[in-house]
């Protein structure tokens, strides 16, 4: 590991001298910081509507929406943060290194869930509308993204106790942060990639049977304005949403790059794979939703005549 951490440190600063290394980087890193200040204005925007608006603050879907945006934009952050730390090889001890990964890697998969519980209260305000009071309350959207949260830190507790049991002295040293430095037991390999694939397949599955009860209903009525009908393309969408999440899983595809590319591969990964797919999912839905949609017009339209 100290041998690999020297060799891409020399790459590093001959990178830094090669001029057209240098414009690469210094794009690559522009365009994302510019889209990430984009986002945050953009959830500023969102924010701000939401906490303004009542009939957003009583709706459990866009509730559930706005608690998708926060995490998104804490997944950038810390993101952005351990990208900028493997590529000036910045050394923290591990416990540090520990939180921000868990923190980021949690925040990665909070959002699948969330798309499935927004899907599900879709569902049931289409199949189950006498219910829908009941079950689709402010209270109960918070304990439901509190509940997705609670369920995530479960595998992080069982890898810090495989971590622990390892017979090394990891906790008291200082690595550069990237998820191959806090391995020290293969079973958290395993573990990372289950609990993941369960994570997807799980919400896969919801979202899939929402679509067909959705559709089901859709077919039983006249109209094709109807809501079930809005609804299905509604759950559509959030499949794209989760699609648009699993993209992060594609910058494994291009870690075969010789290593002479690191600095340029580690930031086209983080934009390609990790910062577009993070704005696109968000924005499209705020977009596409009928009531969001003419809010955000007003609010953009009164900043620009400011």
């Amino acid at each position: 590991m100290a041998n690999s951490s020297v060799l891409q440190s020399n790459m590093f600063q001959l990178f830094l001298t090669n001029t057209t290394g240098n414009y690469i980087f210094f794009t690559l890193l522009f365009l994302t910081t510019v889209c990430l200040f984009f986002f945050m204005y953009f959830i500023a925007v969102m924010l701000s509507i939401f906490f303004t608006s009542p009939h957003l603050r009583e709706n459990a879907r866009y509730i559930l929406f706005v608690y998708m945006l926060v995490n998104d934009m804490l997944y950038l952050l810390l993101g952005l943060t351990l990208m900028l730390g493997v590529i000036y090889f910045v050394y923290i001890p591990v416990p540090i290194c520990y939180i921000l990964y868990t923190a980021s890697s949690m925040a990665f998969r909070v959002t699948p869930p969330t798309l499935a519980a927004m899907a599900l209260e879709k569902y049931i305000a289409i199949c189950h509308p006498l219910q829908y009071p009941v079950l689709c309350t402010p209270q109960k959207a918070n304990v439901a993204f509190t509940i997705i949260c609670t369920v995530q830190v479960i595998p992080y507790a069982a890898e810090l106790c495989l971590m622990s049991s390892s017979f090394t002295n990891i906790f008291n040293i200082n690595v550069i942060c990237r998820k191959e430095s806090l391995i020290v037991n293969p079973l958290q390999n395993v573990l990372r990639y289950l609990v993941l694939v369960l994570s997807f397949v799980s919400v896969a599955i919801v979202i899939l049977f929402t679509y067909i009860k959705i559709t089901m209903v859709a077919h039983r009525v006249s109209s094709q304005s109807s809501s079930a009908t809005k609804a299905r393309k509604t759950i559509l969408l959030h499949a794209f949403q989760l699609l648009l999440c699993m993209t992060s899983l594609l910058s494994i595809l291009t870690e075969g790059i010789p290593t002479s590319q690191f600095v340029h591969l580690t930031l086209f990964n983080f934009l390609a794979f990790t910062c577009v797919p993070r704005f696109l999912s968000p924005i499209i839905y705020g977009i596409r939703d009928e009531y969001l949609r003419k809010l955000l017009k007003k609010s953009l339209t009164r900043d620009l005549k400011l």
